[in-house]
Formats: structure tokens, sequence, C-alpha cells
């Protein structure tokens, strides 16, 4: 990752507001039954390098499979906004670029991740 212009995504309501000051190297579009749902495009960083602006009463944070992440939603108007790791020797997070511009997110090369399967990229 290098470092560039920060990007900056909220929620619909904007209760949950995130910025992140590096430019990722891509954005992750995974077949998991709950991203394909979803329809989220991710980026990974550094948690040191995103400011996410909300209470933690904000989000519902749902735990699934293997128990590894915490996918938050605003619990106000609905939008999957980021996961955390659950494992304390973990250190990126995941942003959802849909809650950032269009503009923001033409600029990325958007990889196509089997999480469903082999947790491979596909592309």
């Amino acid at each position: 990752m290098i470092k560039n212009p920060k990007y900056k995504g909220s929620c619909h309501c904007g209760n949950v507001q995130f910025e992140v000051s590096i430019k990722p190297e891509w954005l992750i579009s995974c077949n998991c039954s709950l991203c394909t749902r979803l329809g989220n495009l991710w980026a990974h960083a550094e948690s040191t390098a995103v400011k996410l602006t909300c209470t933690p009463e904000a989000t519902n944070a749902y735990i699934w499979g293997d128990k590894n992440i915490a996918i938050h939603t605003c619990k106000k108007c609905g939008c999957t906004t980021h996961w955390t790791s659950l494992k304390s020797d973990i250190t990126n997070m995941g942003l959802n670029f849909r809650m950032c511009t269009e503009h923001d997110i033409s600029v990325f090369t958007v990889r196509k991740l089997d999480g469903a399967d082999t947790w491979e990229f596909i592309d």
C-alpha cells in the first residue's frame, strides 16, 4: 500500500464514517454467501491508518462462520460499513468502499475473491 490522499466514506445516514490515510492496492469483491448478498467492495487497511467516527453503540456486529471477524452495520440506516478482526494478532480491517464516492471507487482495480470455496483470487 502506498501513501496517498485520504479516502472518506459514510453510511447513508452519516452515523458511521471512516477515513483511511493510505491508498489500498485494490478493492475486493467476494463471492461468499454474505458478501454476495450485501454487495460490498472491501478495501483492507491497517487499523492505525483508519479513523472511524461512530460510537460503539452505533453499529450491530455480525459474527458468523469461523468467528474471526465482526462485520459492522449501522443500526440506524442498515449500511454495512466495515469489518474488524476478532483475533488479537491481526491488525488490519476491512472498509466497505461502497460507502465512498463513485469517483473514489473508479480509481481502483476490483479483484474477485472466491470466499465461497478456495479463499483465492479468481481474476
